[in-house]
């Protein structure tokens, strides 16, 4: 068996932002590798198609080897096991956030049998009010949002991508 810690980031990332970047970032202090887990909800209206969020995913990481990133359908505990990790990471902005994500943490802790934790991490004050929502209302408008789009993929102009 291994004894690395994996964790995996899951999340629509429609569109990714500097507070999820900054997640991972500070997380790689914990974790030997981290995947990054795009999922597929079927449910939820994205304004990104799932291969653009895939791309803008893998440009932030592009330099970082010790994440991954990947499309998943289902459950995030069966990908959680697909590619061995133990834990989920997620990230937490606002009292709102902690009361969902603990619910979430609970469910999949009995998905799992407990065989996988939730592990999270408190957005720094500077970006604990940007949000993937705020974001695509910004897109839509045609506004620049480029500040609160992660380092390496601020210079995309996401309000004018065309698909």
């Amino acid at each position: 068996m291994n004894d690395s810690k994996t964790a995996v980031f899951p999340g629509s990332f429609d569109p990714i932002t500097i507070g999820h970047w900054d997640i991972v970032m500070r997380a790689l202090n914990m974790f030997d590798h981290i995947y990054v887990g795009i999922g597929r909800n079927i449910n939820k209206k994205c304004l990104f198609p799932l291969e653009v969020r895939h791309r803008l995913v893998l440009k932030t990481f592009e330099n970082v080897p010790q994440v991954s990133v990947h499309m998943y359908d289902g459950l995030t505990v069966d990908f959680c096991r697909k590619v061995g990790a133990k834990f989920i990471l997620r990230g937490i902005r606002s009292l709102f956030d902690f009361d969902y994500e603990k619910t979430l943490a609970h469910i999949n802790r009995e998905l799992s049998n407990g065989e996988i934790e939730t592990v999270f991490l408190f957005a720094r004050p500077e970006y604990s009010h940007v949000s993937s929502t705020l974001l695509r209302d910004i897109i839509t408008n045609k506004g620049r949002c480029n500040q609160f789009l992660p380092p390496p993929i601020q210079s995309i102009d996401l309000a004018n991508m065309n698909f």
